[in-house]
């Protein structure tokens, strides 16, 4: 997570020794590296050794690298340290306007019930609006930190309307427990978790904006091995079909993987959508919304357009 200017220049800085880092021709590639987080259908997907398969064929291993959110996996993409990578939306808003060596190279959708804003079961905020004036937990420059402000101006706040505290996940778990905060932004299967707890959700991300995660790669890497992009776009999209038809498996392996309660994964399994597509021309509007945002709130230095960094990709392809 970003937490920091300092780390938005250090971002900065890498992408300039980044673009002198070369990428194997085809003939020499062995592996492709994988940066994955332990969340939708990664795990499974891993689990399951089906890119191990595909790219077999093509004489490549795979290397799977975790991160525990996106920020840190974009450094490593950027970098050359990793090849290919997901996030959620807010992330690589971050990573361009730092000039990072990347590009979207394919969009997940999501159901919108993944993500929201939560208050303890007990408190008197009982809507949007009430949060004026209180301390709302975000992991900074995540996806929910793009939800929290949606869900504000949703509601006719703006997001000076709140005290932000910047937390990552863990540090907000237990600011949350210990009620040091009124109310926290947060994802899957945080989100769940404080539910089972008695959380109240105030708001899921989709009662104010699309929700959309992203598939992004390292520019050298796609410039240089465009067809192994597409096979691993492809091969995830064919994966995400199969999810939902296997949401046991999915939960089964989620479970294993993090450790969580089956039951509460088996919720945030129940109410989340498995696709790999396109991006779209929607789906770009809605980040360029994004990025827009987070311009007009200080927390990008400059204005970016994201179709700037877009690689174009056809499930056919």
């Amino acid at each position: 997570m970003m937490s920091s200017r300092r780390s938005l220049f250090a971002l900065a800085f890498a992408a300039i020794a980044a673009s002198s880092i070369g990428f194997a021709s085809a003939a020499d590639l062995k592996e492709v590296r994988i940066g994955f987080q332990k969340a939708g259908i990664q795990p499974a997907v891993k689990e399951r050794g089906v890119l191990e398969a595909a790219l077999k064929e093509k004489g490549l291993s795979v290397k799977w690298v975790e991160f525990a959110f996106g920020p840190p996996l974009l450094e490593a993409l950027n970098t050359g340290n990793i090849d290919f990578g997901y996030t959620g939306d807010t992330p690589p808003i971050f990573a361009q306007a730092a000039a990072a060596n990347l590009l979207y190279v394919a969009a997940l959708p999501g159901s919108g019930k993944n993500e929201g804003i939560v208050v303890p079961a007990n408190s008197p905020i009982k809507s949007v609006a009430d949060l004026k004036g209180k301390r709302l937990a975000i992991p900074k420059g995540s996806s929910a930190h793009n939800t929290a402000v949606a869900i504000l101006e949703k509601a006719g706040l703006q997001f000076t309307d709140v005290t932000a505290v910047y937390l990552p996940p863990a540090d907000g778990t237990a600011a949350f427990a210990g009620g040091t905060v009124d109310a926290w932004a947060i994802w899957d299967p945080y989100l769940a978790l404080a539910e089972k707890s008695s959380a109240r959700v105030l708001s899921f991300a989709g009662d104010a904006h699309d929700s959309i995660g992203f598939f992004l790669a390292n520019r050298e890497f796609t410039n240089a091995h465009g067809d192994l992009v597409a096979l691993l776009n492809q091969t995830f999209a064919k994966e995400a079909q199969w999810a939902n038809g296997h949401r046991d498996e999915i939960t089964k392996s989620l479970a294993a993987s993090t450790g969580v309660d089956p039951a509460v994964v088996s919720t945030l399994v129940g109410r989340s959508v498995f696709e790999v597509t396109p991006v779209t021309d929607k789906i770009l509007a809605e980040q360029q919304q994004t990025a827009d945002r987070f311009h007009k709130l200080g927390l990008i230095p400059k204005p970016i357009n994201v179709r700037d960094i877009v690689w174009k990709w056809s499930p056919a392809s």
